[in-house]
């Protein structure tokens, strides 16, 4: 047997392993999720789709709601048609054909003021909902700050607004990013798993995009991006500052993978959708394929890559753990990194 049918051979089984304790449905994690009504955004994402995935697959839940929005001529229906075509749903096609009947979209926006929700669906969202899970995000490094913030920041801060109205609400939980804190001032520094100084206070930044024109803010915030690389982690760090702030009685958690690429087991090895195919992902396939041969780098830095399905596991596991903690007194909003290793974890603040 070669290294290629052997390796494959492999991941077969651990899959099979894998969904072989999935079917037993005793863990304390696939209890916790039983008969949940779950909201989701960012589910067009390859994140969302694993996330949504993996509770239709090992968690017996009620109905998952998901924010979509219209987009290239497609209605919502179409595109939620799309998402449940993929072939990372390949399996729950073959184990629970009317899987999608538990999946309902919902018409929205997340860079529009209440999300672009109509007050009927805002209204059937706080009623039923008692998970809400935000991925949404725009990972475009090059976007313009104001468009990031909208999307990123005060987008964040509508969510928050619903999840504050949904009466029957257990965890809220922000998916954020590792290098949030990836800044020219914290090279070589262990950050811990807390809340950092935020360069401005989220509300000021939305006042100032929503109300400044645009060559103005940039004089205005120029200095305080600087230190960023980009304004997705900048936009990253104060969304969790905003979360922070808005957190009050809500039991809330934050999540923060590293560079996510393909999965290594779940929904099936080496799964990854169009929407990461240009990214790190993108570059490790190029490489496989022979297409890419040569990468320039430094020896004395590491890269810290996750599989999407380690990230996702760990996304359900923080909203667990969220409650769980809750449960035992602790009210504080905890932050969970998800790191490939102890060195991985450094890098994140290179």
């Amino acid at each position: 047997m070669d290294v290629v049918a052997r390796s494959l051979k492999e991941a077969e089984c651990r899959l099979k392993d894998i969904n072989d304790a999935i079917s037993k449905g005793d863990s304390e994690i696939q209890k916790f999720y039983q008969d949940s009504v779950i909201f989701i955004t960012g589910v067009s994402g390859f994140m969302g789709k694993l996330l949504v995935e993996k509770l239709l697959r090992a968690c017996n839940v009620r109905k998952i709601y998901i924010l979509i929005r219209p987009k290239e001529g497609k209605t919502i229906r179409d595109r939620l048609n799309d998402i449940k075509k993929d072939p990372g749903f390949d399996y729950l096609r073959e184990t629970q054909p009317n899987f999608g009947d538990k999946i309902v979209s919902v018409e929205g926006d997340i860079s529009e003021i209440r999300l672009g929700i109509s007050d009927s669906d805002w209204g059937t969202l706080t009623e039923e909902v008692d998970t809400i899970f935000h991925l949404a995000a725009t990972t475009n490094v090059d976007i313009p700050l104001p468009a990031a913030t909208l999307i990123n920041i005060r987008g964040t801060r509508e969510i928050l607004h619903l999840a504050k109205q949904c009466s029957k609400l257990r965890v809220f939980e922000y998916v954020s990013t590792a290098y949030c804190q990836a800044t020219t001032d914290k090279i070589g520094v262990q950050l811990d798993e807390k809340f950092q100084p935020c360069p401005i206070p989220p509300a000021t930044l939305i006042e100032l995009v929503e109300n400044v024109d645009k060559t103005r803010l940039g004089a205005i915030v120029s200095g305080l991006t600087k230190s960023w690389p980009n304004t997705y982690t900048f936009t990253k760090a104060v969304a969790e500052e905003l979360v922070r702030s808005m957190a009050d009685e809500i039991p809330i958690c934050i999540v923060r993978p590293p560079i996510v690429i393909g999965t290594y087991n779940e929904p099936a090895p080496g799964w990854v959708d169009m929407s990461s195919a240009y990214g790190p992902s993108g570059s490790i396939i190029r490489s496989g394929l022979g297409i890419v041969r040569l990468f320039y780098g430094r020896e004395d830095k590491l890269l810290c890559l996750v599989p999407g399905d380690y990230a996702n596991n760990c996304i359900l596991a923080g909203a667990w753990d969220c409650v769980e903690r809750r449960k035992a007194g602790d009210k504080d909003v905890k932050i969970f990194t998800v790191s490939s290793s102890k060195s991985g974890v450094q890098l994140d603040s290179d």
